[in-house]
């Protein structure tokens, strides 16, 4: 089997015609059934699908990540590296890659991601051929079902995730996190688990999210996630020395490479690799195997992914012995279940591992073609979210050391 050709399906994920996509999202309650939904995904947020054609007539399908329209050159980039290549030699083709972008400097996520999608496809051939799953092709199976967690900023939207059988959440934002998670604790209880995603803002300072991280204590978290920029390493190490406070990061980085301080300095409890920017199912499971010997569980990041990349980490968390749960925004955009086929339905708050082979999934063509990108970047970040200090929204800096402490740490007290 030889592969003949690479064809991408660029899409843009949400409303016609969006204004923004804000990271603190705008969460509200749908007036029929109770449903919550999220009215701020969408904005400049693309899902990029990648489809790896054979001479035998088997084609794969994958997922990229990581700045969509940008990985799209990249992979028009890669295509003459492949064709003609056998697709079912996985690791040599990741390899030749790798090699073939090492010149353009240190592989970040754009290079991940466009590797990610050739590789996911490459998964999804070698299944289909042999007519067994991508789980079988790992290992074989540890689990039939994935546990998966909601997104929730409210008690109400808390609730509703509960009352749907979902028993896990993770709320997000720096504006006022102890404070959310007290009233999100006492709305749901002491038996639904919950996280909180500070976003890696260069905003918070180690020794403010040691405070942070201090305050959450009681709440009994899963995990403080990117509590610190990413680049801080060190400033990882000083707020797990001072907070005892489960920590996650990673979805920014990829390939083992990227991980590898992260894993082996044991920084965090919990590894987040993006499924759809982290090198593919190929690093996916080199990063949860080097996550297994230092005893740090593997989560993975899919806050902004398309439905093709969840069914990647499925197949993964199938099969993986310290897959913890997956990140799940069902109530992101509407689309999302239009996309592919079939969308997989949530029982009781987990997701069944797919049994057809390959990866078992397909996108619309027609639907993604019906809905093109334009545009891709933003400021996430809002004026009324009060993530930046006072009045230095507009400076639009990277790096911020934060001004208004007492308020900031004492917002009761306006003294």
């Amino acid at each position: 089997m030889k592969i003949t050709g690479i064809r991408t399906f660029l899409m843009h994920a949400g409303a016609p015609e969006p204004k923004k996509w804000a990271s603190d999202a705008t969460w509200s309650n749908s007036p029929t059934g109770g449903r919550a939904t999220n009215t701020a995904f969408g904005g400049t947020r693309n899902w990029l699908f990648v489809k790896v054609d054979t001479d035998e007539g088997i084609t794969g399908i994958g997922e990229c990540s990581g700045w969509p329209r940008v990985i799209e050159t990249a992979l028009k980039d890669l295509a003459p590296l492949l064709v003609g290549e056998d697709p079912t030699h996985i690791e040599r083709l990741w390899q030749r890659m790798h090699v073939g972008i090492m010149g353009h400097g240190m592989t970040g996520t754009v290079g991940g991601g466009a590797m990610t999608g050739i590789d996911m496809a490459l998964w999804d051939i070698k299944g289909k051929a042999l007519n067994t799953p991508v789980w079988n092709l790992l290992g074989g199976k540890v689990r039939n079902k994935v546990r998966i967690y909601g997104h929730a900023n409210t008690p109400e939207v808390a609730l509703s995730l509960k009352q749907r059988g979902i028993t896990a959440l993770k709320c997000g934002g720096v504006s006022d996190p102890v404070r959310k998670v007290a009233a999100i604790r006492e709305a749901v209880g002491a038996d639904m688990d919950i996280m909180i995603d500070l976003h890696g803002p260069p905003w918070l300072t180690p020794a403010d999210a040691v405070r942070v991280a201090r305050a959450l204590e009681p709440y009994e978290l899963e995990w403080i996630e990117d509590p610190i920029a990413p680049e801080n390493l060190e400033g990882y190490r000083r707020i797990r020395d001072a907070a005892h406070v489960p920590l996650a990061s990673g979805e920014r980085m990829a390939t083992i490479f990227g991980e590898r301080e992260l894993i082996e300095r044991e920084l965090v409890d919990v590894i987040q690799p993006d499924t759809g920017r982290a090198g593919g199912i190929t690093q996916m499971r080199k990063i949860a195997a080097m996550a297994e010997a230092h005893h740090i569980m593997f989560a993975p990041h899919s806050g902004s992914l398309g439905p093709v990349a969840e069914y990647a980490a499925l197949h993964l968390m199938a099969a993986l012995s310290n897959a913890l749960i997956l990140e799940r925004i069902e109530d992101d955009w509407g689309g999302r279940a239009k996309t592919v086929i079939p969308h997989p339905v949530q029982t009781d708050g987990f997701l069944k591992v797919p049994d057809a082979p390959g990866l078992g999934v397909d996108i619309d063509e027609a639907f993604v073609a019906a809905h093109p990108s334009h545009g891709n970047s933003s400021i996430q970040a809002t004026r009324e979210s009060k993530s930046y200090a006072e009045g230095t929204f507009d400076e639009n800096v990277y790096v911020q050391t934060r001004l208004g402490r007492k308020r900031y740490f004492n917002p009761g007290d306006r003294s």
